[in-house]
This record gives structure tokens, sequence and C-alpha cells, in this order.
């Protein structure tokens, strides 16, 4: 990031340590979502605090399902009181807050807890996506219309050497498990405490140098209107359903059908977050230039080719292709998006649309995962059928996408 502060991609204004303060939120919360939603703490719900019974990976949907229904419902209000009040920054404090203390709740869990595991995982990733929605709405403030894709990259890349540091750190905790008299399921509560430390940790140059550039309004920004206008050009976001399963799921897939251990599911997610973070960078380029539907599409294509690989693995090699494949997928959609919404959004009601972003990507969160646990439910443990059933989503997207029109939506705003 040296030469961040030469660039024209940013505003007039905006320093290299503020786009760097603006990253580190990234870099920051990818913990959460790496150690707890994707690698470790997913698949010791589902293991241990469920006994694996047949209803426990529809538990673990049903409890982040719970938690994304709350979002649907808070978060248009409070980013547009975000807006009209200038306090997306101390909203994100406030989120930020609680999901490291519902993280370190998480600790306390174990077999048998699985009332407890549900209320802190929904309290928790409330917090975490509130949080994600707002440091998304600093981004119009930061970057030029035609340089979004590209620092909305720089951010999510980074963002995933984030979840790398804190699952290499959790990795090392539980494989000396047995050194200090224990074993890696007992090790789990540790790498929550690790999670929540480094994940408060990096955010602080965030609330130290990220400027609140917005003026207060007095006003909300008519939410009705923002989300008749917002749902007109994010239909596409039905692949989020995809992507939330995968995100959900990756690890209970691993252990389930695959035999992987803990040790090995942190290893696998560590190459893949590097994937990530090359796949984030790159397209963040591509999209620019290509348009950022079309950058969509691609990235949607190849989702599709990694739900027939993983059908169809026997291998531990052939998972890892898969794997990697999400990888690099997941990093440029997931850019792409954010940047997408930030060309569609009016510079002083970002809060707002983000807000409502997060209501279609969220609603898309509750129907993918949840749809996944639901099919493992009926047909006795089939995971390999709920993947191929993931695929849906990716080719329902597809057809979507086929019908955007990006540029005739940033005309409304300009």
């Amino acid at each position: 990031m040296v030469d961040i502060a030469q660039s024209p991609s940013l505003n007039p204004g905006v320093a290299r340590r503020e786009v760097f303060a603006w990253a580190m939120y990234d870099f920051a919360n990818s913990g959460y979502t790496t150690v707890v939603l994707t690698a470790v703490y997913n698949a010791y719900f589902v293991s241990v605090i469920a006994g694996n019974a047949e209803w426990a990976t529809f538990a673990w949907t049903a409890a982040l399902s719970l938690s994304y229904a709350v979002v649907i419902v808070i978060g248009p209000v409070l980013g547009a009181s975000a807006d009209a009040h200038a306090s997306k920054k101390r909203q994100l404090a406030i989120s930020t807050a609680v999901c490291i203390v519902g993280t370190i709740a998480l600790a306390w869990t174990g077999p048998g807890t699985v009332a407890l595991a549900v209320a802190c995982i929904a309290v928790s990733n409330v917090a975490y996506s509130m949080g994600e929605n707002l440091t998304a709405a600093f981004l119009p403030e930061l970057a030029r219309p035609e340089a979004l894709g590209r620092v909305s990259g720089w951010g999510w890349s980074w963002g995933y050497f984030g979840g790398i540091a804190a699952l290499a750190a959790c990795l090392a905790w539980v494989m000396t498990a047995n050194a200090r008299g224990s074993n890696a399921a007992d090790a789990v509560a540790g790498t929550l405490v690790i999670t929540s430390v480094i994940y408060g940790l990096a955010a602080m140059p965030t609330f130290l140098w990220l400027k609140e550039r917005a003026k207060p309004t007095g006003q909300g920004g008519g939410a009705r209107v923002a989300f008749a206008r917002l749902m007109q050009t994010a239909r596409g976001v039905f692949y989020q359903a995809g992507v939330a399963t995968v995100v959900a799921l990756a690890a209970v897939y691993a252990e389930q059908v695959m035999g992987f251990k803990t040790e090995d599911t942190i290893v696998l997610v560590i190459v893949v977050n590097v994937t990530a973070a090359v796949g984030a960078f790159a397209f963040g380029y591509a999209q620019d230039r290509m348009g950022k539907s079309a950058a969509l599409r691609a990235t949607i294509v190849g989702w599709v080719a990694m739900v027939v690989i993983a059908y169809f693995s026997e291998t531990r090699a052939s998972f890892w292709v898969a794997a990697n494949l999400a990888g690099l997928c997941m990093g440029s959609s997931q850019s792409a998006g954010r940047a997408l919404v930030a060309y569609l959004s009016p510079r002083d009601r970002s809060a707002e649309f983000f807000g409502l972003w997060g209501v279609a990507v969220r609603l898309a969160a509750i129907l993918g995962p949840l749809t996944y646990g639901a099919v493992t439910w009926v047909s006795g443990g089939n995971h390999r059928l709920a993947i191929l059933f993931t695929g849906v989503f990716f080719v329902v997207s597809l057809v979507i996408l086929a019908f955007m029109d990006e540029r005739r939506g940033r005309s409304r705003v300009e």
C-alpha cells in the first residue's frame, strides 16, 4: 500500500494512512468470519456442542439465520440514522465492541450448551454484520467512482491476511494443545479469545485515523424510496446465498465428508485465504475495466465449477482444488459486490444504502445456509446433495445478472 497516497484512485484530501486505517477494519473483522463462521467454531458446534445430532447442521444454520433476520430489521434503520447524524464511526465502535464481547462469550460454551451457543452466535454475528455495513459505507468517501473496484479490492484482499493471521495463531494454539495437557476440542475456547484480541487490536487504526467526512442532515433519507431504487439494481445478490453457504459450512463439509480434522481444516482455510486475497486484489482492477456486473458474472461461473468439483471430490487433492477455486471466487465476488453498491450510492446516504444492501445480502444468507441445513437433515446427513443444491443459487444469479444495467443505476445518483 506504499503508493496509495499518490494514486488518482482516491478522492482529494484522502491521506494514505486513512485508506490503510479503513482497510485495517477488513483485516480486523476477517478473523471473526474465518475462525468462528468458517474454519473452527462451526465444526465444533456441530460435532461437540450438538453432539453430531442429525439436526446439528440445521441448528447451526438456524442460529445464523436468526442473526441475519435481526440485521434485516435494524440494518436500514441504523444506516439511515448514521447518515442523518454523521455517526458511522460511533456506530462502528459500538458494533465492534459487541462483536468482541460476544465472541469471547463463546469460549464458555461446550457439550450440550446449544441455547447459549446460539444466543452468543446471534449477538456476535449481528454486531459483525452491522460493522461490515458501516465500514463499507466509508468507501464512496475515500475512492473516486471510477476506482471503487480497485480500492474495495485493496481492503478486501488485505482483510484476508487478517483471517490468515488469526487462523495461524489459532493453529499454533490447537497444535500445542497436547503439550499443555489438553486436546484440540478443548483448545477451541482459546481460539475464540485469540480471535477477539486480534480483532480489537487490528481495529484500533480505524478509530484513530479514519475520518467521518459526512455532515449531519438531521433527517433520514426516505428509506422506502431508497429501498425501491436499490432493489432495482441489487437483484443479483442471489449469488450471496451460495457464498454465505460456503462460508458458513465449508469446515462442516470438510469434516463430515472429507474426514478433515480441526488442524487440517485450519491449514486449508489459511491457504484458501491467500487465494481469496489474490482474487480480491486482481479482480478489483478487472471490475473497474470490464464493469462490476460483468466481473460478478465471471466469478459466479467459477462458483458453479467449484460446486461441481466439490460434489465429485473423492480425494483430498480434488477437494483442495475446489476449495482454492472457491477462495478465488469469494474474494473477487465479495469485493465486487461492495464496490457495486458504493458505485450506486449517493454520497450523503451511503450508510443507508449499505444498510439496505445488508438486507438483500442477509436475506440471501438466511436462504442459503438454512437450505443446506434442511437438505442435510431431510436426507439423513447427505452433505454432497446439499452442496450440489447450493449450485442452484449461483445458476439463478447468473440469469438475474444478465438483466442488470449498472450504468443506468449510476445515472440515477449523479
